[in-house]
């Protein structure tokens, strides 16, 4: 109770409580001149930890004080549901002068004066696809410089209360509060938000939205951005209009800018993609009528006289190879020879795509002041959590200052457990993988029995055939699979790498993304790898198949090719993925949002303010952009590593993406809320892993085209066994198919119940027959076939990287243009910077300042005379 009293006394000290009418919509101070830069809320819960608690806060709410920051506390008698208190923080001018200059964050100096690039005669064909000006430069263009307190007339300030945009004095905020202290506990001193946040002193912490965004807000002082960026880029009847990255960037930061700007130059060059992958589908489409393989499988006299040995042990009967028209014809829309030019297409348009990135983000570089912003700059600024958990200290080469350090034994112990825990699932995927693989082998009988049996199954029986089945299902298992090992992982991850204790943000990042890259890369690729790789490669021949645990035969892949069993395994991953990932995206925080604010509804808007409507908001984390670049990654390796088989893939990834950009900015504009803004001057490690899937990705479809697809067999019987001048591919499955004498069967083998006296069936192979010397061996065409897909691969993979090379060296990194403007800036910055020390060293002399003598004021001048011709 005393506890109580004390509490009291000390709210009623901070609480300044204004008479005046003021809009609970706003944000700013009671006095409507103090803008709220940030937000902290907490709930009053009398428990055990409750005394502790108000300790925490009230030490910390002092330390902000002391730095200069204001505060303004609104009672729980105000807030919407009676029990939230809310602590808002004002940040003035001489607190945002001075970690301007900590932070390094650059500010007008001087208009720009390069003229813009000459227009396009042709834009007047993209003014449909075009925003107004106001929304796509919501501000000019202007020469800045590092800021600093000592030349504040050198910089353009009109107005100190808008001079730092609200992402600027958010992120100053943010900084403090991470590195404020809060006292000490067992011997450590304690500080940062992030900790208060975990232990439950404050509930939230965040910057508020400019408005509601729907509607503009009634206070003339409101820029209303959010309310512009959701009418004009965060609605789904605005997919074909171009995204204002500007007023993106200004609002949200850099690192939000930078990876629209990425999502939306992807999305542009899949279009290239996906008209050429069209255009090879339609060509497969158009040419199925011609396919003389499937022709002589769907033929009564070639495929209906073909009897095929069976498919599985004791179960499975011996059957038609007719049975598998449908299939084979529907195989065609995918293998054929435009796959080849499709693949050798997809290896250059990597390239390309990747190549243009890195000059369009050059481009933002300049036009985002970015230029000189590097990542080794944030290497300074140590993470709060790896300061206060690290003990020991050492002086830093750079700084020459004492700083924490985590031992080498401490690290290595910690790589050790981490790599470990890694390993560890990776290996339970592997696992699963194999676990599905015995599925697909332990039901195919059943399928092939339930479909032989099965009456009212007859009619479909040729288009869903027992292979069709089992790969369907065991696709929709996989999937399912997939998506629980990713929940259970993305935890594991996170508290991975929080054990290692990274030293920066950016370490942290980068470690976290190379674990889920690893994970997310062997979860979704394995099976696709399996079918594409692994499946029908290690059969053996009848009367000796090979077995898994020596338990279930190997699968065999259908006569038309295991190509479009790998093409239903990737459109059912892919797809699923990407619809799955938009409903997690949109529809949950939608609904979770819904149901917070449920009670909220029904009171008068008047009553529900800024700071309440905020905190009923999803929480946009740390890591929120990191499960977006991933989600996008991810699709990346679905249309590059296997797009050989599938030419649609990016068709239906352009689709998504178009999507993509309006679910994430309607979530983010209207789900979230607002973000810390972020400098970020690339895309960071994911360029680095888009590089690597772009060179894997030339290996993988040169293999699927030379392994998987039929491809390479059908061109050698062309070119060396066809002997029918009129139609070289006629005889070409009945040469793909090899003859077993049933009589060699063993018992293992032998189905149940033969219905007919068959003396030989077929099977998929080049072997000698069984009246050869040489009985069921390798013939020589299964050397000659080897050999040519051996040397298509070659090939193949050295052509489309030699290209590669050649585009990557002809297409310089940063335009010409943009080189010759950051030199004529950086000119001129410095020519100012030079111009204002030497007027400022004129006045010192003219007031007779001892310190400054002539020849400082010469050398100044000198100094100036030699940048010119520089």
């Amino acid at each position: 109770q005393q506890s109580g009293r004390r509490y009291n006394l000390f709210l009623k000290r901070r609480l300044r409580i204004d008479k005046r009418h003021q809009s609970k919509d706003s944000i700013f101070f009671r006095d409507g001149v103090r803008r709220i830069d940030f937000v902290l809320s907490y709930v009053d819960d009398f428990n055990k930890e409750w005394e502790k608690k108000w300790e925490r806060r009230k030490e910390f709410e002092s330390n902000l004080q002391k730095a200069g920051l204001e505060l303004e506390i609104e009672d729980k008698k105000e807030s919407e549901d009676g029990k939230i208190y809310f602590v808002k923080i004002h940040a003035p001018w001489e607190v945002l002068i001075t970690y301007a200059e900590v932070l390094n964050i650059k500010v007008p100096i001087k208009e720009n004066d390069i003229p813009s690039t000459v227009e396009n005669p042709l834009d007047c064909m993209l003014t449909p696809f075009r925003l107004p000006e106001k929304v796509m430069h919501p501000e000019p263009d202007f020469f800045t410089a590092p800021f600093s307190k000592d030349k504040q007339e050198l910089y353009l300030i009109n107005d100190e209360n808008t001079f730092f945009s609200p992402s600027m004095r958010n992120r100053i905020v943010n900084y403090i509060l991470a590195r404020c202290p809060y006292g000490t506990e067992e011997g450590k001193k304690k500080f940062g938000i992030k900790r208060l946040l975990n232990n439950g002193t404050y509930s939230a912490a965040y910057p508020l939205h400019d408005c509601q965004y729907w509607k503009k807000a009634n206070d003339p002082n409101c820029d209303n951005e959010r309310y512009t960026l959701y009418m004009e880029w965060a609605r789904f009847l605005r997919f074909y209009k171009e995204q204002p990255l500007d007023l993106i960037r200004k609002y949200y930061g850099e690192k939000i800018g930078i990876y629209f700007a990425w999502l939306g130059f992807y999305t542009e060059m899949l279009f290239l993609a996906a008209v050429v992958g069209l255009i090879c589908f339609l060509y497969g489409l158009f040419t199925m009528d011609e396919n003389m393989s499937s022709k002589e499988i769907c033929d009564p006299a070639i495929g209906g006289e073909i009897i095929m040995c069976p498919l599985c042990d004791r179960e499975c009967d011996y059957w038609r190879l007719n049975t598998t028209c449908e299939a084979s014809q529907y195989s065609h829309l995918f293998d054929n020879v435009a796959t080849v030019f499709f693949a050798i297409f997809m290896g250059i348009w990597v390239t390309l795509f990747l190549e243009f990135w890195k000059r369009r983000q050059a481009r933002l570089k300049y036009e985002w002041d970015l230029v000189d912003f590097e990542e080794e700059q944030q290497q300074l600024q140590l993470r709060p959590e790896y300061e206060a958990k690290c003990t020991q200290k050492k002086k830093n080469p750079v700084t020459q200052e004492m700083e924490p350090y985590l031992p080498l034994t401490s690290q290595a112990v910690r790589f050790c457990i981490s790599g470990t825990t890694v390993l560890f699932w990776v290996s339970l995927i592997i696992a699963s993988m194999i676990a599905v693989i015995v599925y697909r082998l332990a039901v195919y009988a059943a399928f092939a029995s339930l479909m032989e049996n099965t009456e009212t199954l007859q009619p479909i029986r040729g288009l869903l055939t027992p292979q069709l089945a089992t790969s369907v299902t065991a696709s929709c298992l996989n999937f399912v699979i997939i998506m629980i090992l990713n929940f259970i992982y993305e935890r594991i991850a996170i508290w991975i790498t929080d054990m290692e204790i990274p030293r920066t943000h950016m370490e942290y990042e980068n470690r976290l993304t190379m674990k889920m890259f690893l994970f997310q890369f062997v979860n979704y690729y394995s099976s696709c790898f399996y079918v594409a790789f692994f499946k029908g490669k290690f059969v053996g021949y009848p009367g000796a198949y090979t077995y898994m645990f020596n338990s279930w035969r190997n699968e065999e892949c259908d006569p038309a090719g295991c190509l479009i069993e790998l093409t239903t395994q990737l459109t059912i991953v892919m797809a699923g993925k990407q619809i799955w990932g938009n409903i997690q995206e949109a529809i949950v925080p939608w609904i979770c949002n819904w149901w917070g604010r449920r009670k909220a509804r029904n009171n008068p808007e008047n009553l529900y303010s800024r700071w309440e409507q905020d905190h009923d908001l999803q929480t946009f984390g740390p890591l929120g952009l990191f499960y977006e670049y991933l989600e996008m990654v991810i699709q990346f390796g679905f249309i590059t590593l296997f797009v050989a088989s599938f030419p649609l893939a990016p068709l239906l990834a352009l689709m998504n993406n178009i999507l993509e950009i309006r679910v994430d900015s309607w979530k983010l504009t209207t789900q979230y809320r607002r973000p810390v803004a972020a400098k970020a001057h690339s895309i960071g490690v994911w360029q680095a892993i888009l590089n690597g899937m772009a060179i894997l990705s030339v290996v993988t479809n040169a293999f699927i085209v030379a392994f998987t697809s039929d491809m390479i067999p059908r061109l050698v019987y062309y070119y060396a066994y066809s002997e029918n001048e009129d139609s070289p591919m006629s005889g070409y499955i009945n040469d793909s198919l090899s003859v077993f004498q049933i009589s060699d069967f063993p018992e293992r083998n032998k189905p149940k119940m033969v219905r007919d006296n068959f003396v030989i069936c077929r099977y998929r192979d080049y072997r000698y027959p069984p009246d050869h010397e040489r009985r069921y061996q390798h013939s020589m065409h299964f050397w000659h076939i080897l050999a040519a897909k051996l040397a298509f691969i070659i090939i193949m993979e050295h052509v489309v990287f030699i290209v590669k090379f050649f585009v990557a060296w002809m297409i310089p990194d940063v335009p010409a243009d943009v080189k010759a403007k950051i030199k004529r800036e950086k000119y001129l910055t410095q020519k100012i910077l030079h111009e204002y020390e030497l007027e400022k060293l004129k006045e010192r002399l003219c007031q007779g300042d001892k310190r400054a003598t002539e020849k400082e004021y010469m050398a100044t001048e000198g100094r100036m005379e030699l940048t010119i011709p520089m």
